[in-house]
């Protein structure tokens, strides 16, 4: 039977949020979190916060955890005089990533330099395994600095988590700019979401034959998401998952209110080829408003290893 991880962090304004969190669910909808909602992993390196988790299951049986290094509860202020340009233009230049066989045990915190520095930030990391090349493209958003620092959505290719290729831009919106990229393979197809800064300002759904496009707009979802309460631009960070009836799940992160509002929301569909998600709501619950992360398919033994493991016990997580 198949069960589900979500890697996450909390929006707070205490260091404590800027790490990274688990929950894990049955069936995609009702979750539950892991180690009393408290973090299983702290940042030590960088900026010592990282947000916008992605979790991979590579081909060797390893786990890879990447995140944006970016602590607004101990940068922004001061460091970045409070203003989200200078994090764009100065900030976030590595990734950052750990490394585990089990789910439970994890390296030491790398930073993954997949950047040149001062081309611009590195945000909202997410992995897609190449079904027709092998390997795998670790794709980002960054700005384009020719182009008035222009957010696109760039990747590296990587077989083995170590060394990766010139990074090149995967996909980039003529009239407006995109962050947020998440990708899934389904029946030979790639299916991209990204937020899109304008026209319209909302999460829009890509299609593609090839990991590395191009990429052709699914206008079916707009549809969807222009019949949203309150708004589709208060929509972002997209992250999907496949049912174990073959639908999928696809999470969007609400941040249109302050405070207990904020989090993610459900999306359902049948069939990903129709680019048609339903809200549901009334299947899907978590404890607490979880931010910017993605979910990993799991096995119902790593379901209930992760639930019954003592992360006190573990030093890092001190």
């Amino acid at each position: 039977m198949q069960h589900y991880l979500f890697v996450h962090f909390k929006e707070k304004r205490t260091p404590d949020g800027e790490q990274v969190y688990f929950g894990v669910s049955r069936d995609g909808f009702h979750w539950e979190a892991i180690n009393n909602g408290q973090p299983v992993l702290w940042a030590m390196l960088n900026e010592k916060g990282v947000r916008d988790m992605a979790i991979v299951r590579v081909d060797n049986g390893k786990f890879y955890i990447f995140a944006t290094d970016l602590s607004l509860s101990y940068m922004f202020r001061e460091h970045y005089k409070g203003q989200w340009g200078n994090i764009q233009r100065y900030g976030s230049n590595c990734l950052m990533m750990w490394e585990s066989e089990d789910l439970l045990h994890w390296s030491k915190e790398q930073a993954v330099p997949v950047k040149k520095p001062g081309t611009g930030c590195c945000w909202a990391p997410d992995i897609t395994r190449d079904s027709q090349n092998g390997g795998y493209i670790l794709h980002w958003s960054s700005p384009i600095p020719e182009k008035d620092m222009k957010m696109c959505i760039w990747y590296t290719r990587t077989r083995d988590f170590e060394h990766y290729d010139e990074p090149r831009i995967l996909y980039e919106k003529e009239d407006s700019g995109v962050i947020d990229s998440c990708m899934v393979e389904e029946n030979g197809k790639y299916y991209m979401w990204v937020k899109s800064d304008g026209n319209p300002a909302a999460v829009i759904l890509l299609e593609a034959d090839s990991i590395t496009g191009p990429f052709t707009r699914r206008h079916e979802f707009d549809k969807e998401m222009s019949r949203l309460a309150g708004g589709s631009q208060s929509y972002e960070a997209p992250t999907a998952c496949r049912l174990e009836d073959g639908g999928w799940n696809l999470f969007l992160d609400f941040y249109g209110v302050r405070g207990k509002g904020q989090g993610y929301v459900s999306f359902r569909t049948d069939d990903i080829a129709s680019g048609v998600f339903k809200r549901a709501d009334a299947d899907f619950s978590y404890p607490y408003g979880f931010k910017h992360g993605t979910v990993l398919a799991i096995t119902e033994e790593e379901y209930n290893r992760i639930k019954a493991f003592d992360y006190d016990d573990e030093s890092y997580n001190r």
